[in-house]
């Protein structure tokens, strides 16, 4: 994959994670199968009912819009779409672990050749 963009998409995960978190952002990545990147905060999460549409292109949910007033609402749809773009999926889901109750974004790669 091109190097320059996966690297945008981990920091668009990571700069999200870190403007909605409370106190903590966890990274996991397994390469066991597919390559599988894990971002999730402890912060307030994003409603099932938003979880489509924060990865359409200039989508803010109110929350995030009070957070950081200067972003776009690109970040998410720049993450699916290089997603994609490489041959795999992101979704956002809830989190396994109470202590990380905030947006959990999975993001899965096929392995290099």
């Amino acid at each position: 994959g091109s190097r320059e963009q996966l690297t945008r998409v981990v920091r668009n995960l990571l700069d999200n994670a870190g403007r909605h978190a409370t106190h903590a952002v966890r990274i996991s990545l397994n390469t066991t199968d597919m390559v599988t990147l894990i971002v999730e905060d402890d912060g307030p999460g994003i409603p099932s009912e938003h979880r489509t549409e924060v990865f359409e292109r200039f989508t803010r949910l109110d929350e995030g819009r009070a957070r950081d007033a200067g972003a776009l609402g690109l970040g998410l749809a720049m993450v699916r779409s290089i997603s994609e773009h490489h041959g795999g999926t992101v979704e956002l889901t809830d989190s396994i672990d109470t202590g990380f109750t905030g947006a959990r974004l999975v993001v899965r790669l096929p392995p290099a050749e």
